[in-house]
């Protein structure tokens, strides 16, 4: 399942549909980045959870934590893959604003979920049968997703992004999925590519 799937740049479930941006809200967890995903990884290990995968738009060191000047991103989704005996499974939210409450949101649901077995009412497996993880569609690459050649300069790379930005903004009639695909690319083909571009 996980040869698709980065701890960063986020690989989102596509059974899960995208919070708009518009919708999503302030938490009020009050708990740091370190916090919520240590508390979310104490949630998976009381499952028997293994082969974890959290997923986000936040790039980490090595020891897991975010940079410390680490700039919120656009998007602040989080996914997390793990494996439960023999069956993947996913869940994803994308409601707050901060992916340190996402990750929280995460860690709360499990932990809710887990209350079912043993409240015995049901087991962990009968509470985690609709969160099965299909494997990832392969992503499209930057260039792909931008219409132009992997070699484009950074302008064939600046324009291409303007157009499709205008083409496909929520304001002009465009979704937020779309929009949020061709900010992902775009930033991408700045990270891999060494575009020096700016807007």
């Amino acid at each position: 399942m996980t040869e698709n799937i980065t701890a960063y740049p986020l690989t989102w479930a596509t059974i899960y549909p995208r919070t708009p941006q518009h919708k999503r809200k302030g938490a009020r967890f009050e708990v740091s980045f370190a916090v919520a995903r240590d508390q979310l990884l104490h949630e998976l290990e009381l499952l028997d959870a293994f082969a974890v995968v959290i997923s986000s738009n936040v790039q980490l060191r090595r020891d897991g934590l975010p940079y410390a000047n680490f700039k919120e991103p656009d998007d602040s989704g989080v996914a997390v893959y793990f494996r439960i005996k023999n069956k993947n499974y996913v869940l994803c939210c994308d409601k707050w604003l901060k992916v340190k409450d996402n990750l929280r949101a995460i860690g709360l649901h499990i932990a809710a979920m887990r209350g079912m077995e043993r409240w015995g009412v049901g087991s962990v497996e009968q509470a985690f049968m609709g969160y099965q993880a299909l494997p990832p569609q392969r992503e499209k690459k930057w260039w792909d997703l931008l219409g132009v050649s992997p070699r484009a300069s950074d302008e064939e790379v600046k324009e291409a992004y303007r157009k499709l930005a205008r083409q496909h903004h929520p304001d002009n009639g465009g979704s937020a999925d779309q929009m949020a695909g061709i900010n992902a690319a775009y930033e991408q083909a700045k990270k891999e590519s060494g575009y020096k571009v700016q807007l």
